[in-house]
């Protein structure tokens, strides 16, 4: 079974918005990852809803998105209009983090919770089996283009060791600078999703470096 690769478009050409949907549509890749901010959660501000409503319809793809922004269970049903496959919110966020899984889970969307680079994977453990993705951000998240932290690789494979001891189904995301030097460890080490922004968008050909992520 291959690599599920979910694209971010926050690394985009917004001048080009459509043609770069359009692209997605013709490619492997299986989900569009939508990086919704706040500027206030993350000190940057990416998506209002008139953008995701165009990708939305434009995109043959599910979307993948990902809510950077504080109490982020006043939106879940704003975002769940869409089709939405995964649907994912920050620990660091979320004071009634178990009522707004399961909210999520109940309009028919996966449930993902993603946590910071420094949070420590165990928070997780009471609560791993009602979530269906963790989305393990490997830089701090509000801005596209930097660069991979290290020790995400150790946190995958704790995540993991977590997983496998509760029986979880949970998949693992990686989220921020994965890119084909370090996807291979990603995957070895447990990961089931791959979110890459620069790596796919920058690149000349983005079609071939999806079908290189999804055949590792």
């Amino acid at each position: 079974m291959s690599n599920i690769v979910s694209p971010s478009i926050l690394s985009a050409d917004f001048g080009n918005l459509a043609n770069d949907i359009l692209m997605l549509n013709d490619s492997n890749a299986d989900w569009v990852h939508i990086d919704v901010m706040d500027g206030q959660f993350v000190p940057n501000i990416s998506f209002g809803m008139p953008v995701i409503d165009y990708i939305d319809t434009l995109s043959k793809k599910p979307l993948d998105i990902h809510l950077m922004i504080s109490k982020p269970e006043r939106y879940i049903e704003n975002f769940l209009k869409y089709n939405t496959k995964v649907l994912t919110i920050h620990l660091e966020a979320c004071r009634h983090l178990h009522r707004a899984i399961h909210e999520i889970k109940t309009k028919g969307a996966m449930a993902g919770v993603a946590i910071n680079p420094h949070t420590d994977v165990n928070h997780l453990d009471e609560i791993i089996n009602d979530i269906d993705i963790v989305c393990l951000m490997s830089v701090n998240p509000g801005f596209s283009g930097q660069k991979f932290i290290e020790n995400s690789f150790n946190k995958v494979k704790k995540l993991k060791k977590i997983i496998q001891e509760k029986k979880s189904n949970c998949k693992i995301q990686v989220d921020g600078g994965v890119n084909i030097k370090n996807a291979k460890k990603l995957i070895n080490n447990g990961a089931d999703v791959l979110v890459a922004g620069n790596f796919i968008f920058k690149s000349e050909n983005p079609r071939k470096n999806i079908i290189s992520l999804k055949e590792i």
